[in-house]
């Protein structure tokens, strides 16, 4: 039986996992917490890939109170041996009789085989407290696990009547300070930040976040900042070898078509990584490319692009979620729009949006929405 209390318990767990959000990579944000008797004995979140899980944390703090508790676990304990121990074999053997999970484990290597465990073990297991909330913390870990693909998250900031840049060509800057933090603190929650070659071209985009340790909750010193990779679609191999990203730390990858071998050599030898991907009417194929990028273990993407490359993923059903900072300004109808949508004649044609966040940002507002197109 659920009991009122697990919802309070379990709301806490949740708040937990939010502290290893920029650093956990590829691994889900977990919480845990153990409670004897009303009285928390015992918290943990995941911070590292390779370090110790939540649950094994909250225990060691927990100690012999453990005995007897009950386990708030924001995902399903893992059940196999990966960088660190099953984390339901570690429940049992502390001797809890109560655990309660906020949601089932998507990975296929457990998939309720976890849970399963702890039942056999007699423990009395109780899921689905706080679930959306749960699967809200891990958006790419679970359509990478359910779905193959990462989760897209499109980033643009625009005037108020809609304009991304001046008939010029001059975008900076757009939205205020403010904003740009905020962005910086979306690159940081994101496993990789994605652009096109021609906002390389035109902006020398470091796509690196550029805030400090005091800004990121959970991130502990300048150290542990997170170092998102940087992915371009560059299906000619037109980045110049001087671009900024290259002299920068962490991984800069060019997903390119075959060919351009001697261009291919000096750019590598700048520091890039070169994927081929096959092609799709001339252009990189977008679902190969995200799909590839899932198996290299992206659970979230961040795309900073141009109206072409954005239309175009739009297009094909691959943005999760969109991200619109609007400013309080005209730039003009001659300015350029948000995204490229070739084909779209008709009413019926039209994208339509869930809007499930409108909120302000410094002097600006930020848009959140969700395609009512996704593939999945």
């Amino acid at each position: 039986m659920i009991l009122p209390e697990d919802y309070s318990f379990m709301a806490r767990a949740i708040k937990l996992a939010h502290k290893g959000r920029y650093t956990c990579h590829p691994n889900p944000r977990v919480g845990c917490i153990i409670v004897q008797k009303g009285k928390v004995v015992g918290e943990g979140f995941h911070q590292r890939a390779g370090e110790p899980h939540a649950e094994p944390i909250a225990l060691s703090v927990a100690g012999d109170c453990a005995k007897g508790a009950t386990a708030y676990v924001t995902l399903e304990p893992c059940s196999h041996h990966g960088r660190t121990p099953p984390c339901a074999d570690t429940l049992i053997q502390s001797g809890v009789s109560r655990v309660v999970v906020a949601m089932e484990d998507p990975n296929p290597k457990v998939a309720g085989s976890g849970l399963e465990r702890l039942r056999q073990a007699g423990i009395n297991v109780h899921v689905g407290v706080l679930e959306s909330e749960a699967q809200a913390l891990n958006p790419g870990f679970i359509k990478r696990m359910s779905h193959g693909l990462p989760f897209v998250r499109c980033k643009l900031a625009m005037s108020l009547d809609g304009r991304t840049a001046m008939a010029s060509g001059e975008s900076k800057w757009i939205t205020s300070d403010a904003a740009r933090r905020d962005v910086h603190r979306m690159r940081a929650l994101s496993s990789a930040v994605m652009t096109g070659v021609d906002t390389v071209i035109a902006d020398d985009a470091a796509l690196n976040v550029r805030l400090s340790a005091v800004d990121l909750d959970g991130v502990e010193s300048d150290s542990d900042l997170p170092s998102p990779q940087r992915v371009v679609l560059d299906s000619r191999l037109r980045m110049s070898l001087q671009a900024k990203m290259l002299s920068l730390p962490g991984q800069t990858t060019i997903l390119s078509l075959e060919g351009e071998h001697e261009r291919r050599k000096a750019l590598e030898a700048a520091g890039a990584e070169i994927i081929s991907m096959p092609e799709n009417s001339g252009q990189i194929d977008l679902l190969t490319a995200m799909r590839y990028l899932a198996q290299q273990e992206t659970n979230e993407i961040l795309l900073e692009t141009g109206p072409r490359l954005a239309g175009n993923m739009l297009q094909a059903g691959l943005v999760d979620e969109l991200v619109i900072y609007m400013a309080p300004h005209l730039m003009g109808d001659s300015g350029k729009g948000l995204f490229h949508l070739p084909g779209l004649v008709h009413m019926q044609d039209r994208i339509e949006l869930g809007i499930t966040d409108i909120r302000a940002v410094g002097r600006d507002w930020r848009i959140t929405a969700i395609p009512s197109n996704r593939v999945c």
